[in-house]
C-alpha cells in the first residue's frame, strides 16, 4: 500500500509515518512538505532513515500537488493548527489558504488518482459560545460538568460527541477545518472516493517544538523548568480548564482501519 502524508515533517506528519512503519515496514510512505515551520527540516534526515521518500512542496500550490506520485490513500497532516491563526488581519489569508485552498488541491489529487482521504480535523470546530455555557463547577482546582444539570445534544459526562453545536462563533481557524470537513465529505460523495474525518483534541508529546499557540503541553512543561510563570485564557484565566491529550502515533490503529475498508 502507498501512503501519500501531506505535512510529513511537521510532528504529526512525522510521528505518523514513523508508527505507520513500525507497524507495517512493507508500507510504502512518501510525502510532501514545505518546511515553513521551524523545526521541521530536523525531521527530515530522521524519515530519509526510515525510507520515507520526501518531496519538498507546498499543498497551497496546485502544480506541486499534481506532481506527486500516485498513493492508495492520502492523510493531510498539513494545515496551520493554530487556534489563534487569523486572529490578526495580516495572517487571515494564510490561514484560509492553508487550510481550505490546500484541501481543495489534496482533494483534487485524490478525485484524480482514486485515492482515499483521511482528514486530520479538529475539536475547535465546535461552537465557542455552546461550550461557554455548559453548565460547569470547579472541583478540586478543575472545571467538571455540574452534576444535575441538564445537558445540551451532543454532551455527556464522557464529553462531546460529533452532534454538538458547530453554530458559530467557532474561531477563524476552527472555520477553515470546519469548511474543510465538508468539502472533503461532498467531494468523496460526489466523485466516490472514501474520506474519513477525525476531529483530534490536543496532540502532543516527545518530538513537538514548545509553542504556546500549537504545542502547549510541552510549552508549558518548558516553561515550568524554567521556572517561567504559566498564563492562561479564557474562563476566567485560572486554568481549570480539563483538556485530552493524545500523541499521534496513538492514532494509528485507528487510521490502520479507517483505511481498511475501502
Amino acid at each position: 500500500m502507498k501512503i501519500l502524508i501531506t505535512g510529513v515533517c511537521g510532528f504529526v506528519g512525522s510521528s505518523l509515518a514513523r508508527g505507520f512503519l513500525d507497524a507495517n515496514s512493507a508500507l510504502e510512505i512518501f510525502g510532501i512538505d514545505n518546511l515553513s515551520r521551524a523545526g521541521s527540516e530536523l525531521n527530515r534526515p530522521l524519515l530519509k532513515k526510515l525510507g520515507v521518500h520526501f518531496l519538498h512542496g507546498d499543498i497551497r500550490s496546485r502544480s506541486d500537488v499534481e506532481l506527486l506520485p500516485d498513493a492508495d490513500w492520502v492523510i493531510d497532516a498539513a494545515a496551520n493548527p493554530s487556534v489563534l491563526a487569523g486572529a490578526e488581519g495580516s495572517t487571515t489569508r494564510q490561514l484560509l489558504e492553508h487550510n481550505v485552498l490546500g484541501t481543495v488541491n489534496v482533494l483534487e489529487y485524490c478525485r484524480r488518482r482514486n485515492a482515499g482521504l483521511i482528514l486530520l480535523s479538529t475539536s475547535r470546530i465546535y461552537s465557542v459560545s455552546a461550550l461557554s455555557a455548559l453548565p460547569l463547577e470547579r472541583r478540586e482546582n478543575s472545571f467538571s460538568l455540574r452534576m444535575g444539570s441538564e445537558l445540551p445534544p451532543g454532551v455527556t459526562c464522557d464529553g462531546i460527541a460529533e452532534d454538538f453545536s458547530t453554530s458559530p462563533p467557532l474561531s477563524l481557524y476552527g472555520v477553515s477545518k470546519f469548511v474543510s470537513e465538508r468539502l472533503a465529505l461532498e467531494y468523496g460523495e460526489a466523485f466516490r472516493f472514501p474520506v474519513w474525518v477525525n476531529r483530534c483534541g490536543v496532540l502532543s508529546g516527545a518530538g513537538q517544538f514548545g509553542r504556546a499557540d500549537q504545542g502547549i503541553l510541552s510549552f508549558w512543561i518548558h516553561a515550568c523548568h524554567q521556572r517561567h510563570p504559566l498564563a492562561y485564557i479564557g474562563f476566567g484565566g485560572y486554568g481549570h480548564q480539563v483538556r485530552d491529550f493524545l500523541h499521534p502515533r496513538d492514532l494509528v490503529p485507528l487510521l490502520a482501519k479507517q483505511m481498511e475498508r475501502r
